[in-house]
């Protein structure tokens, strides 16, 4: 069957995200399945788990509603989290109307770039790759500080990405552009992991 990927689908860029993994999976010539993320039973049969953007308090509110959160805290896949999502996974954020998930050592700064009409596009450097990466930031979070269990992948004058174990985390919107880099270095490490 292969590795199968759920996006949650309570708000957010739920299509653009299982269309760039579908995608990633092909490039890595991996079998396996994304599909939407709708119910807390099916969150144990994921390998791996997309949190997508939207408004992090909407969605946090979603998550308890749906009896999500005990599942997505004791999940044992990697999760991919953007902007929205980055601020769910973090173990501090500095909104309290947001009960993040603590998934990772990362401290987040909700709405850092602005307002929607500040949103923009910029380069962002990876760690280990000399080419850019097009950052997509509406709205988007920053990280703070990060913990010793996380470590960075991504900066663009704060830090906008970082992994612990087999989760990633990314304060813009990778499944905007065409670039899969992020995808692909994703789903090598959760086999890998």
């Amino acid at each position: 069957m292969g590795i199968r990927i759920g996006v949650l689908a309570l708000q957010g860029n739920v299509s653009e995200h299982i269309r760039a993994f579908e995608r990633a999976l092909d490039a890595l010539s991996l079998k396996g399945e994304v599909i939407p993320l709708r119910n807390a039973e099916d969150i144990p049969r994921c390998d791996a788990i997309a949190i997508p953007g939207g408004e992090s308090t909407t969605i946090s509110r979603l998550i308890s509603k749906n009896r999500m959160r005990e599942p997505l805290k004791s999940f044992h896949g990697g999760i991919f989290a953007t902007c929205a999502g980055m601020v769910l996974v973090a173990s501090e954020v500095d909104d309290s109307r947001v009960e993040p998930l603590g998934l990772m050592d990362i401290t987040v700064a909700r709405n850092a770039f602005g307002r929607q009409r500040d949103s923009c596009e910029m380069p962002i450097v990876l760690e280990g790759d000399r080419e850019p990466f097009p950052g997509y930031f509406i709205r988007a979070p920053v990280v703070e500080s990060v913990g010793p269990a996380a470590t960075v992948i991504c900066r663009a004058d704060h830090v906008v990405g970082a992994v612990q174990g087999k989760h990633m985390a990314l304060s813009f919107h990778p499944e905007l552009g065409g670039d899969l880099r992020l995808h692909i270095r994703f789903l090598r490490n959760l086999i890998e992991a």
